[in-house]
């Protein structure tokens, strides 16, 4: 008696230890595991469409990182001095300058800026032409994402939603002064694929 007294005592106590010793599991309402996230990994975007990524991301995230890293024109010189190679560099700009031209026709129509004597084009589309929204963000990595393929499709969703909230331009534009938060890409001799997210004119100089 006393020998499965002990043995029981014995038993007992290598359940216990085993079941302090692991994690306990919860089950769903179907009594299945829940398995909890790995916490090194990255989003999950597999089940979101580029324009519901793009529509997430855009106010709570783009617009205040826009926002805050935006460089004034004379930050965006200077970071153009400093960029190598081909590839470029993708920022987020702030800075005014007055409309001298406004080609309001066709899918790629834009709106021509004098900012400091130096012409900027920005891109009204509908179609747009390269990834600076999305590159500018720095947050929006391709690692995150299941391929190039959607990933490309997200910085054409972020181009999409930046002209969804711009004013409508045309030619009565020309020769007014506009404030501008946009996101270019930088080369050494260009300022390229430049998609402004904000817009705002007032009185002609």
């Amino acid at each position: 008696m006393q020998l499965n007294a002990l043995r029981k005592t014995g038993i007992g106590c290598v359940i216990l230890l085993l079941l302090t010793a692991c994690d306990v599991v919860g089950l769903d309402s179907n009594g299945k595991p829940v398995i909890p996230a790995d916490p090194s990994a990255g989003p999950d975007y597999s089940n979101q469409t580029p324009a519901q990524i793009a529509q997430a991301f855009w106010a709570p995230k783009v617009l205040p990182a826009a926002h805050a890293q935006a460089l004034d024109w004379t930050a965006l010189k200077q970071a153009q001095g400093q960029v190598k190679g081909v590839d470029g560099k993708s920022v987020y700009t702030r800075f005014s300058g007055k409309v001298t031209a406004v080609d309001a026709d066709g899918l790629e129509r834009k709106l021509t800026l004098s900012v400091n004597n130096e012409p900027v084009t920005l891109q009204l589309g509908p179609i747009i032409r390269g990834n600076a929204v999305r590159d500018a963000a720095g947050f929006l990595r391709f690692e995150d994402f299941k391929n190039q393929v959607q990933f490309a499709q997200v910085a054409k969703a972020l181009n999409k939603q930046a002209l969804s909230g711009l004013p409508a331009v045309d030619g009565g534009w020309v020769g007014q002064q506009v404030d501008v938060l946009a996101a270019v890409t930088l080369r050494a001799d260009s300022i390229d694929d430049a998609v402004a997210l904000e817009l705002k004119w007032g009185t002609a100089q």
